[in-house]
């Protein structure tokens, strides 16, 4: 069956790092144990990292035969992947995770776990405080009964609250 399909923006090179990705993980595979026997401990890692190989190859050289897709409005490469691939939502996300991860030691799970919610909310369209402020207290608290109180994990306290807490 042959799918007549354009490439997008960056696919290319995502592509190309797949494969490089995919590389890089057989040579830490190899040197696990070597190829010493068919039972030695590397040998699945080998196996799963070279089927990554040979199919990240195979996307490579498909995508290679692809021809590029034009928008019909003459925009640039770049400007066309960051309209279709990486829209504002997305740059947002990210953007709202590091500084969540940033914000998790210093604040603790519970007060950056709330700001995340109700800041994703937020940039998925949400313009309904009340209940994005409401629905992320009784998410965090639902996580909180079963994490720390069910599975007794201890969660991060941060350290704002233990200066306060002194």
């Amino acid at each position: 069956m042959n799918v007549h399909r354009e490439r997008r923006p960056g696919e290319l090179v995502f592509t190309l790092l797949l494969l490089l990705g995919s590389l890089y993980l057989l040579w830490e595979a190899y040197g696990i144990s070597k190829f010493e026997s068919i039972t030695s401990a590397g040998v699945f890692p080998m196996v799963t990292t070279a089927v990554m190989v040979v199919t990240a190859g195979l996307a490579l050289v498909a995508t290679l035969r692809s021809p590029l897709r034009h928008d019909g409005e003459g925009r640039s490469l770049p400007q066309r992947f960051l309209r279709e691939i990486t829209p504002g939502v997305l740059l947002g996300f990210t953007a709202a995770i590091a500084l969540y991860m940033g914000l998790l030691e210093r604040l603790g799970f519970l007060l950056s776990s709330y700001l995340f919610l109700v800041a994703g909310m937020a940039l998925l369209g949400s313009r309904r405080w009340v209940l994005n402020l409401l629905v992320s207290a009784a998410c965090l608290a639902g996580i909180y009964l079963v994490f720390r109180m069910a599975f007794s994990v201890v969660l991060p306290g941060g350290t704002w609250l233990q200066a306060v807490l002194r």
